[in-house]
């Protein structure tokens, strides 16, 4: 994008969530406790289970965290009930935004996020406003290893189902069809290839360009907004250069 390092920008992000440890753990065991209400607290019968153990291992989470998060969301039968809702808009300069949440009261979250859009210059519309623009897609990153060359990985990646392939200079980026994701990420963990993380995301199909400064520093603080409400499990967006604020 623009010259931008797409690796860069994804290890930029991971490094601020490994900042915020605490709240990206709060989220995964919520998404850990919606997977286990929904199909049961295996995870080689629980596909949708495997595939949020997976993001917690990306996400630094120890095997005893997520054990314990599992067993916790199986022998608790009262636990909280959540519901996973999407919410899309719009913010400066016509940015366009993905919200993705977990909540046990709606009302709530709703009114959090259109207040995070209208103090942060935006506005939330309607669903399916935005999210033609974006592709659903798995999304791995690897970092580069000695042990494994850029062609062993790509071929690696390739023949396990992956749509794309591509290589920065610190790492690779493999790209798969949303319901390919699954069996891509499992073969090659297989192989033994260690990957810095492994999720479903949206993809936007065109950028958005913040030119202005004050309409920058609007986005910044709707996504802080966004980030600080613990009911936002994930945000997706097109803003182009939002690493150069």
């Amino acid at each position: 994008m623009s010259g931008h390092s797409k690796f860069a920008n994804i290890k930029h992000k991971k490094e601020k969530n490994d900042a915020a440890r605490g709240k990206i753990f709060t989220r995964l065991g919520r998404e850990i406790a919606v997977a286990v209400k929904s199909g049961g607290p295996d995870p080689a019968a629980n596909s949708r289970l495997k595939d949020v153990v997976a993001k917690a291992r990306s996400n630094n989470m120890s095997n005893d965290t997520i054990e314990r998060s599992i067993k916790k969301a199986a022998g608790d039968i009262n636990s909280v009930d959540y519901e996973r809702i999407q919410y899309e808009g719009y913010g400066p300069s016509g940015v366009a935004i993905i919200v993705d949440a977990l909540t046990d009261n709606r009302n709530r979250t709703a009114a959090n996020v259109r207040s995070a859009f209208t103090k942060g210059g935006g506005n939330m519309g309607t669903t399916g406003c935005v999210s033609f623009m974006f592709d659903e897609k798995g999304l791995i990153v690897v970092e580069k290893d000695a042990k494994t060359s850029e062609d062993d990985l790509m071929m690696a990646a390739l023949d396990a189902g992956a749509e794309d392939f591509t290589a920065e200079d610190e790492g690779c980026l493999i790209t798969t069809a949303a319901e390919d994701f699954s069996a891509v990420r499992e073969a090659l963990e297989k192989t033994g290839i260690r990957m810095m993380s492994a999720e479903l995301t949206f993809i936007p199909q065109t950028t958005a360009v913040i030119t202005d400064a004050e309409d920058r520093k609007k986005m910044n603080k709707l996504l802080e907004l966004l980030d600080d409400d613990e009911d936002v499990m994930n945000v997706y967006h097109n803003w182009e250069n939002e690493d150069e604020e």
